[in-house]
């Protein structure tokens, strides 16, 4: 929106060609989204507090988290706010990359937010049921799949690319659509399950968003993409703008959901970000490099799975409790170490992720 005033501008003022550097808009887009989500944050607080939109507890999980209960939550509006607000006002609005994310990133949230205002302000303790939210998270990847395999440019749009090999590249034809398809369900069903404790899910999003965003300016730039070796998707690069945005909005959310939280994201936020960051990793063909990055994400739904299915099998848990950073808490692993130590391993895997830049 301010870039099609700013080109406008610079017709009259060279100074507003500055706002055609993708650089310059990114940073922008980190400092409004942060601005905005920091700003309004103390009024949701007291919005939901008023509205009486509290958290509920599991009493069979670490006692330590019966405080929690009533504590804010649906914060994850705010985060989206942010995001979409600072994306309007600083990306390219002709990308239609930027559009598809967006639609991703609210339609998953409107599903999340159905399931909190049912567990919530209906008090109906299934929320969304699971057939629906399935559902309706599927109708909407299976969209956003067709959509970007009908507007794919070239072959290396819809091939896997193998991190760490410059030359291995696998077509994948149709079986895109399946792919992108599980990347962005699993990654929001992931996220979702790793938000259970204070500050845990959002930075990991955060750091995984904005080394996203690396690859999005770099694979968007004709010359960077030949001298690093990786595929050139014309127009992915304006995708660092809306990867900034979520980087200033999930630090403005973390000002208030770090330990002790005085707001919980719900799934409103983690099943919207878990989203956007699947089918940004599609459009910039780095799902492998998205499943080591989010190697915290993977561990927690591993651990579900693994818990589930050796309870049914072997009537048996493998874990104290699922998912796994509730083992560690029952260990006795306070909950501001389990929270720093799963950051450190996500910081760990980002450098990883972005190595694969240059060693192939």
């Amino acid at each position: 929106m301010l870039l099609l005033l700013t080109e406008y501008l610079s017709q009259t003022f060279t100074f507003f060609t500055v706002f055609n550097y993708l650089s310059l808009r990114a940073i922008l887009g980190v400092l409004t989204a942060f601005a905005i989500c920091l700003s309004t944050g103390g009024y949701v607080i007291k919005m939901l507090q008023r509205m009486q939109i509290g958290q509920a507890v599991r009493d069979d999980g670490p006692q330590s988290h019966l405080s929690k209960a009533g504590t804010p939550t649906m914060g994850g509006a705010m985060i989206l706010f942010s995001i979409s607000v600072s994306t309007l006002l600083w990306g390219d609005l002709t990308n239609k990359y930027v559009w598809v994310v967006l639609f991703v990133m609210l339609s998953f949230g409107a599903i999340g937010w159905v399931d909190d205002y049912r567990k919530v302000v209906e008090k109906n303790s299934k929320g969304l049921s699971a057939k629906a939210k399935y559902f309706w998270q599927s109708a909407i990847g299976i969209t956003a799949s067709v959509y970007l395999y009908m507007n794919a440019q070239t072959p290396i749009e819809t091939a896997l690319i193998v991190p760490f090999f410059k030359d291995f590249v696998l077509p994948l034809g149709l079986f895109f659509i399946v792919l992108t398809y599980f990347v962005i369900v699993g990654t929001s069903n992931a996220v979702n399950l790793t938000d259970g404790l204070d500050g845990l899910a959002i930075l990991p999003t955060v750091l995984v968003g904005g080394a996203l965003g690396v690859f999005a300016y770099l694979i968007g730039n004709f010359r960077f993409s030949e001298y690093l070796l990786i595929p050139y998707i014309a127009g992915s690069g304006e995708l660092i703008v809306f990867c900034s945005a979520l980087v200033g909005a999930g630090l403005g959310f973390l000002w208030f959901n770090t330990y002790p939280a005085q707001i919980f994201m719900g799934d409103v936020g983690s099943l919207a970000l878990g989203a956007a960051l699947g089918v940004i990793a599609v459009i910039v063909r780095q799902e492998i490099v998205l499943f080591i990055m989010g190697g915290v994400f993977v561990m927690e739904t591993v651990s579900v799975i693994l818990q589930v299915a050796s309870y049914k099998l072997t009537k048996r848990r493998i874990f104290r409790m699922a998912p796994i950073h509730h083992h560690f808490e029952l260990k006795g692993w306070a909950e501001p170490k389990v929270i720093v130590r799963f950051w450190i391993i996500t910081v760990c895997l980002v450098l990883v992720g972005l190595a694969t830049l240059k060693v192939r």
